[in-house]
């Protein structure tokens, strides 16, 4: 695998682990936790995380909207356990998806079905930050909902 690609899914690999951890310190009921009305409950948010690698990936090969509104439909997560599972299991699949990509493959531009053009290599770069931002939201929900950091190593 590129050396670029070797280190973004080291960071994948941080990312994932805290969240890891985060969602460890869970019940079942915190799950439904919403910070405010029309924004997404802990377990949406986790259930979006899971699938990033998955989702992202696909886009990143030119899928469809109605190829991504399949796929979504197709998920159901309704435990941590299961979230947790998904989100490993997307991530090894991104992982084997990138160990097969040549370099010609990884600085190809491919298009989203809404029109933006990245080469494969930036889109692994955007499933990154994706990550991570919504980690974020995940941390901040958690001293929401527990009124207390969680204390999850964020960063090396």
């Amino acid at each position: 695998m590129n050396m670029y690609c070797q280190s973004a899914f080291h960071q994948l690999e941080i990312v994932i682990a805290s969240i890891s951890e985060m969602a460890g310190q869970l019940n079942s009921e915190d799950l439904d936790f919403r910070p405010a009305p029309g924004k997404r409950s802990i377990g949406e948010l986790l259930t979006h995380l899971a699938t990033i690698p998955a989702s992202d990936g696909k886009i990143a090969e030119e899928a469809t909207k109605e190829e991504m509104e399949a796929f979504y439909r197709s998920i159901s997560l309704p435990t941590i356990s299961d979230i947790l599972e998904a989100m490993f299991t997307h991530f090894s699949q991104l992982k084997t998806q990138y160990e097969n990509y040549t370099e010609d493959h990884l600085y190809t531009e491919t298009s989203s079905w809404w029109g933006v053009t990245y080469s494969r290599f930036e889109w692994l770069l955007e499933i990154v930050a994706h990550m991570y931002h919504h980690r974020g939201q995940l941390h901040a929900m958690l001293v929401l909902l527990n009124k207390k950091d969680p204390e999850v190593l964020l960063f090396e």
